[in-house]
């Protein structure tokens, strides 16, 4: 079993920052791919941003330039820095890790999902 802890979330102005850290728990091999996803009510659950071990980073488009996204493998924690917070950033975010874990003698792959964490971003 895996389990993730999310923190960071709040409520801030325009133009602010937040970090947003995930950690991960557990009886597992690897963490392959750790991911913050964004969702608005009962719409999509979208990407912002991805991260291999090897630390090779995707971001969405919206938030390329203000969004950083880190990990810290020996900890099995993932980061994400947000800065010049937008209004259109607020959602609840979640944090998504895939690896693999071992049963019965054989390696199977595995994704959790963390409980999310509220971001609120005022005009």
């Amino acid at each position: 079993q895996v389990q993730l802890v999310e923190s960071g979330g709040g409520l801030v102005q325009a133009g602010e920052s937040l970090r947003l850290s995930c950690g991960a728990s557990g009886s597992f091999n690897i963490i392959a791919v750790m991911g913050w996803y964004r969702q608005v009510t009962a719409k999509r659950r979208d990407l912002v941003a991805q991260i291999t071990r090897s630390g090779l980073t995707d971001l969405a488009d919206s938030v390329k330039g203000r969004f950083t996204i880190s990990r810290d493998n020996a900890n099995n924690t993932m980061f994400l820095q947000m800065d010049s917070l937008k209004p259109e950033d607020t959602a609840t975010y979640y944090c998504n890790v895939g690896g693999t874990y071992t049963t019965s003698g054989s390696a199977q792959i595995f994704n959790v999902w963390g409980q999310g964490t509220q971001v609120t971003v005022s005009s």
